[in-house]
């Protein structure tokens, strides 16, 4: 394709940024053009940033020319969203890498945006302090691209999204200004909310280089119950009696009959045979506390259709079960069938409603459809399994795809939970949205990023 820098231009921004944090030529640049969707396009130019002042230049130079800057954290995204559709400049920051503090006295953390989401975790977790948002990727993602997708995980059904923790940050808009919004406090209402207003942004409104997050105190005990169950029908049962005898999980997880079918031939583990429903459930809090309310679940749930339940008491021995939930992904990947993982949410109350939906749509296009994922909230991962040398599914697929959507959508839910719109979701931004809330948005894009340099060529 051709480039978006022209030669004196590339000669300008060469002496604006650190020879050892700009790469140039399509061999340095290739791995820098997509995430983990399908969709590449190598950029122009890759600069490394270190500092808030390198983007600041960078983008200062992008706005004089109208180059476009795509932003990148990790690359582990899941719809494209830091694929450089229109070349240009791809901003990494995964050089900005430091956890800048850690406050036992404040309950906060000022991290840098390159900061891997488990290394915060871990850290903190050491100090006596928890920070909740836990993406399954959260060994490869970073925390500015979790910003920028206000990426949830299991634990989000008790504890909230990253939005629920962004107390403050600096970001760097587009014409080049660094600002600093928010504070270190817990509480604030001053003016706007606006740091919290960039998260979700997908990169589009500005460049964050610091955030400042809450932390929580370290829940003292966690124990958990995985229930196995012959229908999906009896899991949505139990999952309503859960919450209507008054319990809040840290985690509530669902999977239906072919994910479970991938992971039993995967791990061997013979307790998923004839098994097609699935729950996870965490509680965690105060160890007396939390035996207790084990204890009178159990009970509960044995009142129920089910077919098993495997207790997990204590820290380590939850693990376990996790370690079962974190299989699903590599087994669906183990089928050699092409995942298509499609984040929608629907309101709580319409879980039943969603998989006799998906059961219908893998009926009438002849697709598999696995679904799993965080079921407390309604957010759901259905994967539509494609084997890619079908022609007649690989065609059916988009329309699957609208079917998918648009009835997600009529049942008042949404088309993505977590992952963002990018690319992968753009063909349904006009289902997702009406008229009013789109021209809000281009109102918003055109207020910060007038000459549109920021993350072109998605839904915006």
């Amino acid at each position: 394709m051709e480039s978006t820098i022209s030669a004196s231009q590339l000669s300008e921004l060469q002496k604006l940024i650190p020879k050892e944090e700009l790469l140039t030529g399509a061999a340095l640049c290739e791995k820098y053009g997509g995430d983990k969707w399908y969709a590449h396009r190598t950029p122009d130019a890759v600069v490394m940033a270190r500092s808030a002042g390198t983007v600041s230049e960078v983008l200062k130079f992008a706005n004089r020319h109208r180059i476009p800057v795509t932003p990148r954290g990790a690359g582990y995204g899941y719809v494209g969203g830091c694929v450089p559709v229109q070349g240009g400049i791809v901003l990494s920051v995964e050089k900005m890498n430091r956890i800048l503090e850690i406050s036992t006295a404040d309950f906060i953390a000022r991290v840098q945006p390159g900061v891997k989401t488990a290394e915060l975790q871990n850290r903190v977790a050491a100090k006596g302090l928890f920070y909740p948002p836990d993406p399954a990727s959260r060994d490869d993602c970073s925390l500015g691209g979790n910003i920028a997708t206000n990426a949830g995980g299991p634990k989000c059904l008790k504890y909230g999204v990253t939005r629920d923790y962004v107390l403050g940050m600096e970001v760097v808009l587009p014409c080049g200004t660094i600002t600093r919004l928010g504070s270190r406090t817990h509480k604030n209402k001053t003016g706007f909310d606006l740091s919290r207003f960039f998260v979700g942004s997908e990169g589009m409104l500005g460049i964050v280089t610091e955030a400042t997050l809450k932390l929580l105190p370290m829940p003292a005990y966690r124990s958990g119950l995985s229930i196995g169950f012959a229908t999906m029908k009896d899991a949505a049962r139990a999952i309503r009696e859960v919450f209507a005898h008054g319990y809040l999980p840290a985690a509530l997880e669902l999977a239906d009959e072919f994910t479970l079918a991938a992971a039993r031939k995967r791990t061997g583990n013979s307790a998923l045979e004839g098994c097609n429903a699935h729950i996870i459930l965490e509680l965690d809090g105060h160890e007396k506390s939390v035996r207790s309310e084990i204890r009178e679940l159990v009970k509960i749930l044995e009142e129920l259709p089910r077919l098993w339940i495997q207790k997990a008491i204590g820290p380590e021995n939850i693990e376990s079960l996790w370690a079962l939930r974190r299989e699903f992904s590599f087994s669906l990947r183990d089928t050699g069938l092409k995942k298509l993982n499609e984040d929608i949410t629907v309101p709580r109350g319409s879980l039943e409603k969603l998989f006799s939906f998906t059961s219908k749509l893998q009926k009438k296009y002849r697709i598999p459809v696995a679904c799993f994922g965080h079921a407390g909230d309604g957010n759901i991962h259905v994967n539509l399994m494609l084997d890619m040398e079908d022609p007649e599914q690989v065609e059916k697929s988009e329309l699957a795809l609208d079917e998918l959507f648009t009835g997600i959508v009529a049942m008042g839910g949404v088309v993505t939970g977590e992952h963002g719109i990018g690319l992968a979701k753009k063909p349904w931004w006009e289902v997702a949205t009406n008229a009013e809330t789109r021209e809000l948005h281009r109102r918003i894009k055109d207020a910060l990023d007038p000459n549109h340099i920021l993350n072109p060529g998605k839904f915006l």
